[in-house]
């Protein structure tokens, strides 16, 4: 845990009484302040409590004697509309921040900052960059958006490196962040109930740069028109492109890392034959982190060694099981159509599990993967939208449930003369069936793995 020291004496208020909220109080308190603390819900409540928790209701609060309000990221600040702990502080002018603005302000001087933000592809980036360093030395404090409360985190000491992922949610509640290494890999409609308009979720993932000094690191990509413009608007960066060249930073053309710059383009690494970073856009993935790393020192020489031995993440493109030619993929992070593009063109001959709790828009944007799809298995409540979409494209069957739609796929996918991928890239939310994405993939590992002769991986 880090103490922190920066409200010492002072009264901080705390919303949202999840992991990160009494991660938060306990490092507010190891560093000397005074914390109250509620939620809307009895269950959090009744958990901080045994804890020792000073619980005290917000709404009757005196707010003008509290100097900060520390808000749970999942809690709105100003769409649909702002909480209500949101526009009480903002009636006594308290700061609000979030546990990634207490640790900003403990590693000041203190260690070394990397933070990557993006729609897609964030937390692979976030768990490469974190490898890499550690593979070549490097003391790596890893954490934030991914699921490790920041706060909980070793104390830092100079030579550390904190890689930490950040939400637009933890951006926004982050006023003093100022990374020593930017990371924007790419903006795609999302969240757009919490920010209004894509216009102001891109100026939200903007400021992740909107603090850094002349010598810091500016990592961008070059895929999509809104990040462009934000390269475009910062100057010096480093662009990054998983499908064409760029003048001055890093591509990927045949799964090989390239890096540009003013001597010319050299190879530097090799991405072909490893199955954790395959398709383009985890080329773009890797493109970013080998930038992020060899301004932090990492030498070209150590990269290939250290990629090849990279693990990846459960829930994003992750090889579950084989049985004979069929392989069985899990990629329940896919919570939208535009991560779900990514596994689909990376694959041939697909038995497809798509469905849940639809975003925006549904899956107009992928029918260019149609034709690779021999079979979709649709889930969950956007079933019966998706199906419309599909039809005349592909074959579908209404499975209704994730185990239903397993056993069929496998089934079917056994049959195909050749090799074929069952995949779970869903396009959606999980909240119609499941609590996260994280209990989808589990879900989906468990129907796999009783799959008769199915092999694990």
């Amino acid at each position: 845990m880090i103490p922190v020291r920066s409200f010492a004496g002072r009264t901080v208020a705390v919303f949202g009484l999840g992991r990160s909220g009494l991660a938060s109080i306990d490092a507010l308190i190891a560093g000397g302040a005074r914390v109250i603390a509620w939620d809307d819900s009895e269950a959090p409540r009744e958990t901080a409590l045994a804890r020792g928790v000073d619980l005290q209701d917000l709404r009757s609060v005196d707010f003008s004697a509290v100097d900060a309000l520390l808000l749970s990221p999942g809690v709105p600040l100003t769409h649909p509309e702002p909480h209500w702990t949101v526009r009480r502080a903002l009636e006594h002018d308290v700061p609000i921040i979030g546990d990634t603005e207490l640790l900003v302000r403990e590693l000041k001087g203190r260690a070394t900052l990397v933070a990557i933000t993006g729609t897609n592809g964030k937390s692979t980036t976030t768990m490469l960059i974190g490898h890499l360093l550690e593979a070549c030395g490097f003391d790596v404090r890893l954490g934030g958006n991914i699921g490790t409360p920041v706060l909980t985190l070793d104390i830092p000491i100079e030579s550390s490196v904190y890689v930490v992922e950040f939400s637009s949610y933890q951006i926004d509640l982050t006023p003093s962040l100022a990374p020593e290494v930017a990371l924007l890999l790419n903006i795609a409609p999302d969240h757009l109930d919490r920010h209004g308009t894509l216009e102001n979720y891109a100026a939200v993932k903007a400021r992740i740069f909107s603090q850094q000094g002349s010598a810091d690191t500016a990592v961008v990509g070059d895929d999509d028109d809104l990040s462009r413009a934000i390269a475009s608007g910062l100057g010096r960066c480093c662009r990054i492109s998983g499908d064409h060249k760029v003048d001055e930073g890093m591509f990927v053309e045949d799964h090989k890392v390239f890096i540009a710059d003013t001597s010319g383009t050299r190879q530097i690494a090799d991405l072909n034959g490893i199955p954790t970073l395959r398709g383009k856009h985890n080329g773009q993935n890797a493109a970013a982190a080998i930038a992020a790393v060899l301004s932090l020192g990492v030498r070209e020489k150590q990269l290939q060694d250290a990629l090849s031995s990279f693990g990846g993440l459960a829930h994003r493109m992750e090889e579950v099981g084989r049985v004979g030619e069929v392989l069985f993929v899990n990629d329940s992070k896919a919570t939208n159509s535009d991560a779900a593009a990514c596994a689909l063109s990376s694959f041939e001959h697909i038995f497809w599990i798509a469905g849940g709790q639809a975003k925006s828009g549904g899956i107009q944007n992928l029918k260019e993967f149609f034709p690779k799809i021999e079979k979709a298995y649709l889930i969950g409540d956007a079933a019966g939208q998706f199906a419309d979409t599909l039809e005349g494209d592909a074959v579908v069957e209404q499975c209704g449930t994730l185990e239903r739609a397993v056993a069929a796929a496998a089934h079917d996918a056994e049959a195909y003369d050749g090799e074929a991928v069952v995949l779970l890239s869903p396009a959606c939310a999980s909240f119609d069936q499941f609590a996260n994405f994280e209990i989808r993939g589990e879900a989906f590992r468990q129907a796999v793995h009783a799959v008769p002769g199915v092999e694990k991986s």
